[in-house]
Order: C-alpha cells, then structure tokens, then sequence
C-alpha cells in the first residue's frame, strides 16, 4: 500500500496494520488531532454569528471576544475569505479553534476551549534572489508570460527605465536580463517582487545596465545607476502612464479620414489606457491649471519651471487643484474619456520655452549626478553584480532558478 495523504494526516505504511503518523504541525496545532472543516466568510457575517452557528452561546461568545480583544481583531472579516475550524477527534460538535488568513504573510487563531487565548501571526518571509532573462518577441509583457516569469517584471523593468527606454517602441529581438529578489512564505507562495537588483536591456542597438544604490539613506531614496556610474533617473518620466501604450504621436501633418483626409495637427501624444489608469506627473512642479473644457474634458495643466511646462486631457477624475506642488510619480487623475476622444486614453502635450514640441524628440535634462563621495562606494557595489550579470544566459529555460537564498525570518512561527 502506498502513502496516503488527506486534509487532517499523514501516513507512512507499507502495511495496513502498521500505520505510523507524521506530526503536521501547522498554525501551532499537531493537525492530525483534528478534523478539519474550512468554510467562507459570507455577506452579514461575523464571528459572533459565526460562533453561534457553530453551537458556542452569547455569552460565551463575549467571553472569548473580552479575552482576545488586545491580541486579535475579529471585526475585519472580508467576503469570501476562508475560514479553518479545528474539531478535537473526540467532539465534533463544537469547534476547538478557529484560524483565519487576513492576507498571504498573516493568520490570526483563537483557541475557543481548554485556555482560551487568541494570537496574530507574521508568517516568516523568505527573500530569493532569482535570475531572469528572455528575447522579445512582441511585448515585454507577452515575453514575461512566454518564459514562466512574474509578469509583475514588466513592470518593475519599465520603472527602472522608465526616462531611458522607449518601451512603447520596443522592437523584435530586443532582449533583457535581471537579478531580482522576491518574496515568498511557506516556501513557494509568493508575495511579490521586492526589488531589482541588477538590470541589462539591449534596445536600440544599445546595451544599459541598470544598478540599484541608495543615495540618501537618511530617507531611503533609491535611484538606479549605470555601469560608470550615471543616474539613469532623467528630469522628465518617459510616459504618464504605467506601461501603457501609444495611439497616437504628435504629428504636426496628420491627415483625417473623417475631415476629408485633411491636415490636422496632433500636438500631443495619446496613450491608450483602461478607464481609471493612473495618471502621473512626469516631473516636479506646480498645477498652473486643472479644470474642463469641451474638447479637452478634464485636463490638468504644471509648470515645472521657466522652460518646460505639461498637460494631461481627458481624465475622468483630477485629483490636484491649481495652486498644487506636484513631486514626479503623483498621481494628478485617472484615465477617462471626457471631452473629444473616440476611446480611453491620456493626451499628453508638452511645451518648451513656450512652443508645443514632442516630448520624443527632446534632449531631456538629467537628474544630478552620484557625489564623488558615494561614486566609490558605488562602484565597488556595482563590480560584482555587474559580474554575476554579465554571466547570465539569455536562453531563458536555464534561468529562474534559485541563485541565492537570504532567509529574513519575521516572527517566525515556528516556534508557535
């Protein structure tokens, strides 16, 4: 007879007669001394009602809710979250424990009989550093997909060259390759990417790296660098909107089907985007405008100094008032589809020295450069990251392997 396995044991037998348990230890409880039934949390429950159904009276349940009030917060109870309940194998009638799994990385139980107690527990976190590459072969996106990468890539990639890198107009055999850490809990449930450590993009032609540094560690500021040490960071940010894509360029002898094939210029650039998308200011500055007109619908219009000035058309919602101080990366309003627009998009208009220009074309100032103080520091960060870079294959079924494992162990419930 072969292993066996179910919600509330573990067997090892190669006879029927000779059963021996492993402990399962999970949530703080040997679960082979249990039955186990999980249920979802439904419209107009809470754990009172919950435990009343469950055969535990009022009074009861005021008791337990007096005892765990400071260790457990039983009010936030979302719809269609599951729920475990613990029965001792020897009653089944009224629950021992119950636990419940408000995110990914936490779980609260309350112990209902014997001692009555409650806990909040921060699962331990493992931090993985992981390898990744691939070649395009129609968006970053579709290649993430396409090599069994996290998809949330594309969009960590596209923040780290986001002043540098068209990624409206990347081209076929483009190609990549990153060192990126991820976080995970009970050993393969991912909560996310944490960060990129190291980047590489041929695009163009041209190879950029890209490598994380903390240049103020008073306020955690983080800018990526590339391998002499030059800010990738520009004043302006490439597009408005997170990985979105064009519609339209600015085209100054664009001609429409629908006004007789006549020349109309497009003095902005439209990228298309679902209703509600995000919206941010692309540089630092001051909300000179932020109203609606029959054309431009909602639209917001900042000052960024003497040269350069930004608008933003056809939001459905604006967020920042006249008068406003913006930081680059805020969020001014939303995607919509007020004023002339025949679909969701953002049309970004651009201005130098007062003349509308396309923001493609223009030689953007760069952020300050690194001080010669941290440039060493750098440098001697960047060398062997650069090393294990440049030692990563492209071909991508060689990759997304383990490399590194750095265990941070946060509340670590082993011990529970």
């Amino acid at each position: 007879m072969g292993c066996q396995f179910n919600e509330s044991s573990n067997y090892v037998s190669s006879d029927i007669d000779n059963v021996k348990l492993i402990p399962n230890f999970r949530y703080g409880y040997d679960l082979n001394n249990f039955h186990i039934k999980t249920k979802k949390i439904k419209r107009g429950d809470t754990f009172g009602s919950i435990m009343e159904k469950e055969g535990i009276d009022y009074p009861d349940v005021h008791d337990i809710l007096e005892k765990t009030k400071k260790q457990v917060n039983t009010r936030k109870l979302k719809i269609g979250k599951s729920y475990t309940l613990l029965y001792s194998n020897d009653s089944l009638s009224v629950p021992y424990a119950i636990i419940y799994e408000p995110d990914l990385a936490t779980y609260w139980r309350i112990q209902l009989r014997d001692s009555i107690f409650g806990e909040t527990i921060k699962k331990s976190i493992r931090i993985v550093t992981l390898e990744a590459a691939g070649v395009i072969n129609s968006s970053l996106y579709e290649t993430m997909l396409e090599n069994g990468l996290n998809e949330q890539l594309t969009y960590y990639l596209s923040d780290v060259y986001a002043w540098t890198i068209d990624f409206f107009r990347l081209q076929k055999g483009n190609r990549f390759k990153v060192i990126y850490t991820e976080k995970f809990v009970d050993d393969s449930i991912s909560l996310g990417i944490e960060k990129i450590k190291a980047a590489y993009f041929e695009h163009n032609n041209r190879g950029l790296y890209a490598f994380e540094f903390e240049t103020d560690t008073k306020k955690g500021i983080i800018d990526y660098f590339d391998e002499n040490a030059n800010n990738l960071r520009r004043a302006f940010l490439k597009a408005p909107v997170k990985y979105s894509r064009i519609s339209s360029r600015y085209n100054l002898k664009r001609r429409i089907a629908y006004y007789g094939n006549r020349v109309r210029p497009h003095k902005g650039t439209d990228f298309a985007a679902s209703v509600g998308t995000p919206i941010m200011a692309t540089a630092n500055g001051k909300v000179i405008k932020s109203s609606y007109s029959k054309a431009n619908g909602n639209y917001v219009t900042i000052k960024h100094n003497n040269t350069y000035k930004t608008q933003y058309l056809h939001m459905k919602k604006r967020k920042v008032k006249r008068g406003q101080n913006v930081k680059q990366g805020d969020v001014i309003g939303w995607v919509g589809m007020t004023g002339y627009t025949s679909g969701p998009h953002v049309c970004y208009r651009f201005w130098k020295n007062g003349r509308q220009v396309d923001p493609f074309r223009q030689k953007l100032p760069q952020a300050k450069p690194i001080s010669n103080k941290l440039k060493k520091q750098y440098l001697s960060l960047m060398e062997p990251l650069k090393l294990d870079l440049d030692c990563v294959p492209f071909e991508p079924e060689f990759l997304n392997s383990l490399t590194n494992v750095d265990e941070q162990t946060k509340n670590n419930e082993t011990t529970k």
